[in-house]
């Protein structure tokens, strides 16, 4: 009897995964998919040749996405054998591209057209306006492709706020909330985020620290809005 439960449970408990796997809303691959060709040539030659794909349950693509082969950090080659963080990036620092086949709703319950733009990094205001609007203050904005027109990080940020806010076509940037992911994953996968019917896409994105190679882990809510947007 004992031998038979010993067996059965973990058989139960893979069932289970197994079911979960199956009724889960998203899901992501990597495909070998060039950078796309609106984006500036100075920009798309710092990219991947492999997007990550996020896709609905019946498969459709929702987003492609497509990360720099090289993220520049401000980290030491120290610092990053004990890992990398978003706080150890530049703000407004190039992470990738982005392609939206059909319109997308981003953290604030904006609509981002279909089309394609370079991602961010943006820092949301420690100011009243903004008070728990967000879990972190990280995110990554949105830049039309055909207006940002080089890789370098910005000297100003609101600069990239207002490049940003015109993938909107409003006042306020276009952004998606980045969670940390301390310890990536070689193939990127869904989970779901903090908040109630949030999905978070994780993925490991090459990177630099002094003079060696190292990895920040990226973790990019795709689905799900903030609290205070709803």
């Amino acid at each position: 009897m004992l031998r038979t439960l010993r067996w059965a449970l973990p058989a139960l408990l893979l069932a289970g995964a197994s079911a979960l796997a199956a009724d889960a809303p998203y899901s992501v691959k990597t495909a070998a998919v060039p950078a796309p060709k609106e984006l500036k040539p100075a920009i798309a030659g710092l990219l991947s040749d492999q997007a990550v794909q996020f896709l609905d349950a019946k498969g459709k693509v929702l987003a492609e996405i497509w990360l720099c082969k090289q993220l520049p950090m401000q980290a030491t080659a120290e610092q990053a054998k004990s890992g990398l963080a978003y706080e150890d990036v530049p703000e407004t620092t190039l992470f990738g591209a982005i392609r939206f086949p059909e319109p997308i709703t981003d953290f604030r319950k904006q609509t981002i057209k279909a089309g394609v733009y370079t991602l961010r990094l943006g820092l949301q205001p420690m100011d009243g306006d903004h008070m728990g609007t967000a879990p972190y203050q990280t995110f990554l904005l949105v830049a039309p492709a055909a207006l940002d027109e080089k890789p370098d990080v910005f000297q100003n940020s609101k600069d990239l706020y207002d490049l940003s806010a015109k993938a909107v076509g409003a006042t306020h940037p276009g952004v998606f909330l980045l969670i940390p992911n301390p310890k990536p994953e070689d193939q990127p996968k869904v989970v779901a985020g903090e908040g109630s019917g949030t999905w978070v896409v994780q993925m490991k994105e090459e990177a630099k620290a002094g003079d060696q190679k190292a990895v920040l882990g990226i973790g990019l809510t795709l689905v799900g809005v903030s609290p205070s947007a709803e």
